[in-house]
């Protein structure tokens, strides 16, 4: 992805906001994006808050999880005036398929209000994020393409590209197939891409730039998050296994557009994650 540079001079707030020395300088980084429930329970507390923190920090674009009909509570127009006020845009946004646990703003319920809503919003993406456990059987894989196509179709008269987020189950074999391999077989590459999750490939044990070369143009969303050595857990972009440069040289490939950063946990306070995560990224040419 060709990144603009954007932090020249950037200046925080003295309300003890967190400085980089990397940030005095010109790099080659932004706008970073974040996926939301990185800071999930902060924003469970403080939405504008957060995400004006985040901003403070460098991270200018959001994936979004959690609709359910509302934003965290607000309605699409009230959401998009607290994003005007603290200067984010929402690029995409996670939701599950309603298949087994049911809700509003599923693929299977409230989907073309969930596009509408996004559509509000700006947004250029809409992701299936995850198969509950008891949506991980042959029987909802062989039906999933369908479910798939059909969301890819609403989205697509919006203006936004649906695509299907993995984890590591996908690679575990179901019946006669992998169930990763069979939704890339059985979808169309224009109505269904895919979100690539570097650590949950990682932790399958597969390599992304294989599937790149396999299935070129698919790809273009990432999450960019690292594996801590040892126990395997999520750490903060940089301090882990995974080789980003080698993953980053694909990305023309893979037709990357958008990446996101995300740490689904943290031993750290969240936002310190994500600091030290921008203070590698501020070093690369990503």
């Amino acid at each position: 992805m060709e990144r603009r540079k954007f932090l020249q001079g950037l200046t925080l707030t003295a309300a003890g906001l967190y400085t980089s020395p990397l940030l005095a300088k010109s790099v080659n980084i932004g706008p970073l994006a974040v996926q939301l429930y990185t800071v999930r329970d902060a924003v469970a507390k403080d939405l504008e808050g957060s995400l004006s923190k985040l901003a403070a920090i460098g991270y200018k674009q959001l994936e979004l999880f959690g609709y359910n009909g509302t934003f965290f509570g607000k309605t699409a127009k009230e959401f998009k005036t607290i994003l005007d006020r603290t200067g984010l845009k929402v690029v995409s946004s996670h939701h599950t398929t309603g298949l087994e646990v049911k809700g509003k703003g599923t693929l299977s319920d409230g989907w073309d209000k969930a596009v509408e809503d996004l559509h509000l919003l700006g947004a250029e993406f809409m992701v299936c994020s995850y198969l509950q456990p008891n949506e991980r059987t042959t029987k909802h894989y062989e039906i999933l393409p369908a479910l798939l196509e059909k969301s890819g179709m609403a989205t697509k008269k919006a203006g936004i590209q649906f695509a299907y987020h993995n984890h590591d189950f996908e690679f575990q074999k179901s019946g006669d197939f992998i169930p990763y391999d069979f939704i890339l077989k059985n979808t169309s590459a224009d109505l269904v891409k895919m979100e690539s999750d570097l650590y949950w490939f990682a932790k399958a044990g597969q390599d992304p730039v294989a599937y790149f070369e396999k299935h070129p143009g698919r790809f273009p969303l990432w999450h960019v998050k690292d594996m801590e050595a040892g126990s395997g857990i999520f750490t903060e972009v940089g301090n882990g296994t995974i080789n980003f440069d080698r993953i980053f040289a694909a990305r023309k490939i893979a037709g990357l557009k958008y990446w996101f950063v995300e740490q689904d946990q943290s031993k750290l306070d969240p936002f310190e994650s994500l600091k030290i995560s921008r203070d590698y990224l501020a070093k690369k040419n990503f």
